[in-house]
């Protein structure tokens, strides 16, 4: 007895284990032993399933003596059993790497596609850039261009524009042509002023009190003598005066500010100056000071 509990004290996993052996070898002689009685027992074909029936069921796989885990079971076992789980792993594994090369292959055709688009925009925005700086270009030049036309255009119009800017009345005697002292002095001093300038015209009118053709005759030598005068003494162009002989002719009531024409009582003739649009553009036309006269005109 004191064997025997000190076996189950330090073995107590050996003896459970030799106790169940010894079980199942005594139900096995048990069994071995009993007589076979083949009339009580159905017939084998009654008991068993058919072959279409013994493939429909599933067989649960061997285990060994412990059930369903044997915790003794060997590596072989072990791998045997997992390698169906291992099979649909890996197979898991290259789907997964398959769908990860397709997307990274999609996103490169998608960067590529994206880096190609940019660089066309940024032509395109380049391109644009030129097309605006070469219309304002353009514009700035077609504006320059308008700019001379207009100039041109003034320039033709102002031709043979001429406006009048002062007057010089010179005074004679009744009958004479000669100059006096104060008439020479009003032409120096419009001489002096013309001198070297361009643009300008002058315009002689001559009149005197005498009727008819004499008259016309008297105020043609007055006319004579004031542009004589200019051309010998300060060599005025002969092409910038324009003389006209009006004899007795009444003076126009816009000249002298009355309401009607009024007769010519005196000799004298009547310098104006003309000067030229361009030329006041330019300033190169003399600027005289108020009306000269040396006489009171009638």
């Amino acid at each position: 007895m004191m064997q025997s509990k000190i076996i189950r004290n330090h073995f107590p996993g050996h003896v459970a284990i030799f106790a169940l052996a010894s079980a199942f070898a005594i139900s096995s002689s048990a069994v071995a032993q009993q007589p076979a009685d083949t009339s009580s027992n159905p017939a084998p074909s009654a008991t068993q399933p058919s072959p279409g029936a013994q493939g429909n069921l599933s067989q649960p796989p061997k285990e060994g003596f412990w059930g369903k885990v044997n915790p003794f079971a060997r590596k072989k076992w072990v791998n045997r059993q997992l390698d169906p789980v291992k099979g649909q792993l890996n197979e898991l594994d290259e789907v997964n790497a398959k769908n990860a090369n397709d997307i990274k292959d999609v996103d490169s055709r998608a960067q590529a596609g994206i880096q190609k688009a940019q660089t066309t925009a940024d032509s395109a925005n380049q391109v644009a850039t030129a097309a605006g700086q070469q219309a304002q270009q353009a514009g700035t030049v077609a504006g320059q261009a308008s700019g001379k036309v207009d100039q041109l255009n003034g320039t033709v119009k102002g031709l043979d524009q001429y406006a009048e800017k002062n007057t010089v009345s010179v005074s004679f005697r009744r009958g004479s042509t000669v100059l006096s002292a104060d008439a020479k002095q009003q032409l120096d001093d419009l001489a002096t002023k013309l001198n070297g300038q361009q643009g300008y015209l002058l315009e002689v009118e001559a009149h005197a009190p005498v009727a008819g053709a004499a008259g016309i005759q008297s105020s043609e030598r007055l006319a004579e003598a004031v542009k004589r005068y200019l051309v010998v003494q300060h060599e005025i162009p002969v092409y910038r005066m324009h003389a006209v002989a009006l004899g007795n002719a009444p003076i126009a009531p816009t000249e002298t500010g009355d309401t009607k024409a009024t007769p010519v009582k005196s000799s004298y003739v009547e310098l104006r100056l003309m000067e030229n649009s361009l030329a006041a553009q330019d300033g190169s036309t003399p600027r005289l000071g108020p009306s000269q006269t040396g006489a009171v005109q009638p």
